[in-house]
């Protein structure tokens, strides 16, 4: 069977936009530079002094969030001790919120350095958390590889706010 492909023209700004080593252009360091009012436009669900974490605009899952640093490092060795811990404080309160307003099955942790490891914006690291329920994969990812989201964008933000650790 041959790949399909679903027209998604409104994608090719975000994809423009991942350019490795250009902070100008990524899409990671102009979430980090939005304005505090402007967070709930850029679906910024926390943000703290070092990191933030914001719903993935291409999500696997509804909830899907990346915790990400403020400032443009593209390798986790590259992080200061500083950021590394935020980063991981913030993996866990992320989990913490979306199995409280989700209730999953389980949850994906993970990152990908670099465009050969399959980062989606490689000049800035991050890390992916998403909820996962048994059969959450279904034959439409398996036959025609496309994901179906039950729950819109903004929806799962709202959820995600509420939901935060405070």
């Amino acid at each position: 069977m041959s790949l399909e492909r679903l027209w998604a023209g409104w994608r090719a700004t975000y994809v423009s936009s991942a350019i490795e080593g250009d902070d100008d252009g990524c899409v990671l360091c102009r979430l980090a530079a939005a304005a505090a009012a402007d967070a709930d436009e850029a679906m910024i669900v926390h943000r703290g002094e070092l990191a933030l974490v914001v719903m993935n605009a291409y999500p696997y899952t509804s909830g899907h969030v990346m915790v990400a640093p403020l400032r443009h490092e593209g390798a986790l060795d590259g992080l200061t001790d500083a950021e590394a811990a935020e980063i991981m404080d913030l993996s866990r309160a992320a989990t913490t919120a979306l199995k409280a307003a989700f209730t999953p099955d389980g949850v994906n942790v993970g990152m990908n350095e670099g465009r050969a490891a399959g980062a989606g914006v490689p000049g800035h690291v991050h890390v992916h958390a998403l909820p996962r329920w048994f059969g959450d994969t279904n034959f439409t990812t398996s036959v025609a590889e496309t994901r179906v989201l039950p729950e819109d964008l903004r929806t799962s933000f709202e959820r995600l706010r509420a939901a935060w650790p405070h």
